[in-house]
């Protein structure tokens, strides 16, 4: 179909949906109309049965006094007509005496050894009845017989009276009732008279809400049920009172107070209610309830003192509709005729347009059969002319653009294969080159070696020293390696972070053993990063084709495994890929992903190992121990979790979750201890190669827990005295000005200088269990515990041994003047509550 055709329809469309919009507008607008007319009388009619309800209530609570104290009388009357004592009534005497007085029932109340029951009554019901459930009423009971003036702020006080507010009676859930309780001391017994049922509530069916709802509802056409709902009750689960074998639901508990709720929508309305009350404004929807199209509306009635409520209204929804759609149809004829000349119109429009956008057409063609340059001339001043005057223009960029694209391409294909950071290939060139090696191998029976390279302790760095500087160090390894590689054939690419992979090619595998030996000493080499210099190690892991796989993704596989497998040996060092390391490693994957995760989410558990003075039998403080139940994984050890933090930069965020913990439950406990209980944690010697940032951390903990300094120590091992000694002692030194102790875990295991422990502002000197359970009953193999203690004491240090789990130990150990200890023979690690209950039982 051709534009000049086109266009009158598309025109008359335009109108027609511009039309049909705005009669819907209209539609709209009118329906609201006549729902805000509604809503302004709901809310006029809502005002008349609130203004019934509060007269009601108001009332109702006028009465209830006058009630209470009409009781109040009945009481003392019965007071001079009984014996002092209830053994001396009958119940028969009871009921000639309610009869007497125009009461409904007289109970007497008495005490037990626990309990306050009825004893006599004219009532059946009442009799044994126990009241020792029944919230503010026993407690007014116990009042009484205690001569007390009654506290309870329900009911009616007065001397020597109580008078509980109109309940349903928990004796017999079938009776409304309103009780009086008197006691003046003269007798054994609460004298109770009471009123029943029509007495109570005659009131409300005289003066409530119930006779305008009704009017309302017959009257005003369109409205078809109201309800007063009770917010606090309506939809929830039935809050029923179970008392002496009864169950009955409170009269202020029930859901709908007023009116009938026949159009049921609970949940929904729920919803509603609570929302009206929150906003205080109406709030109403439409819905499809006992097959009729209804409105719901809800208004909010908030009494400051009296409590609120809500006061629903459903009414006809299909009136409203019904004036709406005649009024629509009205719109839509009167827009036929318009359409009509619309159409006519157009037609002549589209004409003077047609024909120049046709010779605009042709020109575009022959540009996109690129056909550059040519001119096209139409003598025209509107926005045809400026079209073509674009068009041209387009024909001479264009030009341009061609050219500039063939350049731009080399510059894009460049970025796709090339890392942006280091200028070297990327994982994507990476793999297309080695699928190229691997078919050249295939046919030559040539050897393919891949080297996957991470560089040790990076994140530290890029941590401690912002990306800025990461990205740098990141330069100059990838010129270092480059600048290694010059003599051999081989492809560098930047696998991504941290990572490298190397591609040889016309080398056996022993060369390539050789040249990787070589390049970690080259990469080992100090890098200048302006204030300071830098040291990092590589861990590499080499996989071979075709002698490990044929499969080029797995050859990568197999060579990230490697060198995992180098991390898990300490790092610095190159690993051949073992078929039997890779289950291994993967098992070292799901731990760490598995580990970040109960990190995040603070799954991890601490649990405490008591520090006893084992000469006075005292409790003095306690070891934090991390311990890991994972849901997968099941109970993994520290041992095999602790490295794996370490060597993946877990070890400070699972540090710090040990510490906040263990900050908290200690004080917590100390909070209502008389003698303080210290907390000890242990650091991994990973933390001081970033030492400012864990002296940060727990400083940022103390203030966090407002945890006392000099009651935590951190207990380090002697592997962390041997690395970045400045930077060590300079935090160790700063913990001991901020009170926290310092002592040295596994002591006697590593290779500290004597010179680094007079160096070093330590306090305590950890004897390790090796050495312990080293002691016999006769304390013959001891040396080494021994010298151990006297050297603490010629430093002037304290001293601690763990795992002692013979009695003959610990008592060797207190001969030779080594106190503190810790170990199964006092307990074992323990998870907090037990640790309570051990502190308890000490």
């Amino acid at each position: 179909m051709s534009i000049k055709k086109k266009l009158p329809i598309l025109f008359t469309i335009l109108v027609l949906l511009i039309l049909i919009a705005n009669n819907m507008h209209h539609f709209f607008r009118a329906k609201n109309s006549l729902l805000e007319n509604y809503d302004r009388e709901i809310s006029l009619l809502a005002q008349q049965v609130s203004y019934q309800v509060e007269n009601a209530k108001n009332g109702s609570e006028y009465v209830e006094n006058i009630v209470g104290r009409e009781l109040r009388t009945a009481s003392i009357a019965i007071r001079n007509s009984l014996p002092t004592r209830h053994e001396d009534v009958t119940n028969e005497q009871l009921v000639e005496l309610a009869k007497e007085l125009k009461i409904s029932h007289i109970t007497l109340l008495a005490q037990t050894e626990d309990d306050i029951v009825g004893v006599k009554s004219s009532d059946p019901h009442e009799i044994g009845m126990s009241t020792k459930e029944w919230g503010y009423w026993y407690d007014a009971f116990q009042q009484l017989f205690a001569r007390e003036p009654v506290t309870v702020e329900e009911g009616l006080t007065l001397k020597d009276y109580w008078s509980g507010p109109i309940e349903i009676a928990s004796s017999n859930p079938d009776h409304t009732d309103k009780w009086g309780y008197y006691f003046d001391g003269r007798t054994n017994y609460i004298i109770d008279p009471y009123y029943r049922d029509d007495e109570i509530l005659e009131y409300e069916k005289r003066f409530g809400p119930t006779n305008i709802m009704e009017q309302v509802t017959n009257q005003l056409e369109g409205v078809l049920e109201l309800s007063v709902f009770n917010p606090e009750s309506f939809g929830n689960a039935k809050k029923e009172v179970y008392l002496n074998g009864n169950s009955f639901i409170r009269i202020s508990e029930q859901s709908i107070w007023y009116g009938s709720y026949d159009y049921a929508n609970t949940a929904k309305d729920q919803k509603y209610i609570q929302s009206a009350l929150a906003t205080n404004e109406v709030k109403s929807y439409n819905e499809v309830i006992n097959g009729k199209d209804v409105r719901k509306a809800f208004v909010p009635i908030n009494e400051s003192n009296d409590g609120s409520y809500v006061i629903g209204f459903v009414y006809d929804n299909a009136m409203i509709d019904k004036e709406l759609y005649k009024e629509l149809e009205a719109y839509l004829f009167s827009s036929l005729f318009f359409m009509i000349i619309v159409l006519f119109v157009s037609f002549i429009f589209s004409n003077s347009i047609t024909k120049p956008i046709a010779l605009i057409v042709d020109h575009v063609n022959e540009i996109a059969q690129g056909t550059f340059g040519k001119k096209l001339v139409l003598n025209r001043k509107d926005e045809l002319g400026h079209l073509v005057a674009n068009v041209n223009e387009l024909s001479r960029d264009l030009k341009t653009y061609v050219d500039d694209l063939k350049e731009s391409q080399e510059v894009i294909k460049f970025q796709a294969y090339h890392d942006p950071l280091t200028s070297l290939p990327n994982r994507r060139f990476i793999q297309e080159k080695l699928s190229d090696l691997i078919h050249e191998a295939s046919q030559n029976d040539h050897v393919i070696g891949v080297i996957f390279i991470d560089i040790d302790r990076f994140k530290h760095v890029n941590d401690s020293m912002g990306h800025k500087m990461g990205d740098q160090l990141i330069k100059l390894i990838s010129e270092r390696i480059k600048e290694f590689l010059i003599d051999y054939k081989c492809v560098v690419a930047r696998q991504g972070g941290d990572e490298f992979i190397i591609l040889t090619e016309n080398l056996s595998e022993e060369q390539v053993r050789e040249m990787t030996h070589e390049l970690i000493l080259h990469i080992r080499k100090p890098y200048d990063l302006g204030e300071r210099d830098i040291y990092v190690g590589s861990s590499c892991g080499i996989s071979f084709y075709p002698h490990h796989t044929k499969n080029m993704e797995q050859l990568i596989i197999n060579a990230d495994i490697a060198m995992y497998a180098a991390k898990k040996q300490g790092g610095n060092r190159f690993v051949v890929y073992d078929p039997n390391e890779s289950n291994v490693s993967l098992e070292r994957i799901e731990i760490e992903a598995s580990l970040r995760k109960a990190i995040e989410d603070e799954v991890l558990d601490v649990f405490y190992q008591p520090k006893m003075n084992a000469a006075s039998g005292k409790i003095i403080g306690a070891e934090a121990l991390v311990r890991w139940n994972d849901v997968k994984l099941g109970f993994v050890s520290p041992a095999v979790f602790i490295p794996i933090a370490e060597d993946s930069g877990l070890i400070q965020p699972l540090f710090e979750l040990v510490l906040r913990k263990a900050m908290i439950q200690m004080k917590e406990w100390n909070d209502v201890l008389v003698e303080k209980l210290t907390v000890s944690v242990n650091v991994s010697a990973v933390q001081f190669m970033e030492a400012r940032n864990l002296v940060d951390c727990v400083k940022d903990k103390l203030s966090l827990t407002q945890f006392a300094p000099e009651l935590l120590e951190l207990e380090i091992t002697e592997s962390a005295l041997l690395n970045n000694m400045s930077e060590t002692i300079e935090a160790l030194e700063e913990f001991n000005q901020l009170g926290i102790s310092i002592s040295i875990d596994d002591f006697g295991t590593g290779y500290s200088s004597l010179s680094y422990l007079q160096k070093l502002p330590i306090d305590t000197l950890k004897i390790d269990q090796s050495f312990i359970k080293s002691i016999d009953e006769n304390g013959s193999i001891s040396e080494i515990a021994n010298g151990i203690i006297n050297l603490a004491r010629s430093l002037k240090l304290g001293i601690i041994a763990e795992g002692v789990e013979e009695e003959y130990q610990k008592e060797y150990l207190i001969r030779n003047g080594c106190h503190l200890m810790q170990g199964y023979l006092f307990s074992k690690p323990l998870e907090a509550k037990e640790f309570h209950k051990f502190i308890k039982d000490s």
